[in-house]
């Protein structure tokens, strides 16, 4: 098992894993435009994604974007997105992909990490808390189109 930091060279990888991600999701496959957004993503620096890799076959990865707290003046970092392949599941693969995560938030001296999940989604809560992240429950979030 092994995790790395995408390039451009592992685009096509990268575009297999997140297109299988966003039907996860219910949304249509969309294998050029999922490369195209994925290509801006790291060309421009807008986030930072990570792959698993179990030997050299890519099975999971993990986007991070970019925030920023006034009040703390530092940096944080959102975990956006996380997928694993159905084969790869209950390997491990996930929590070495938020491990990394952690590890790299540390490394860039943000004030943290954090990420959002359904409330239906038990599997995933309980994962989190495993690793230790903590439950918000003095913030409301807000969403408007």
């Amino acid at each position: 098992m092994s995790i790395r930091k995408t390039t451009l060279d592992e685009l096509d990888s990268l575009t297999e894993l997140f297109d299988s991600y966003r039907v996860f999701y219910k949304q249509e496959s969309n294998f050029e435009g999922a490369k195209s957004f994925l290509k801006e993503r790291i060309l421009n620096e807008d986030s930072v994604i990570f792959i698993a890799y179990d030997e050299d076959y890519p099975v999971g990865f993990v986007q991070l974007y970019p925030t920023f707290s006034s009040v703390s003046m530092k940096r944080s970092w959102v975990l956006n997105d996380l997928y694993v392949n159905a084969s790869a599941r209950k390997k491990g693969f996930g929590e070495k992909l938020i491990q990394k995560s952690i590890e790299f938030a540390e490394e860039t001296g943000a004030k943290g990490l954090s990420l959002e999940t359904g409330q239906e989604n038990v599997t995933a809560q309980r994962l989190y808390e495993k690793i230790g992240f903590k439950k918000e429950s003095n913030y409301f979030y807000y969403f408007s189109l």
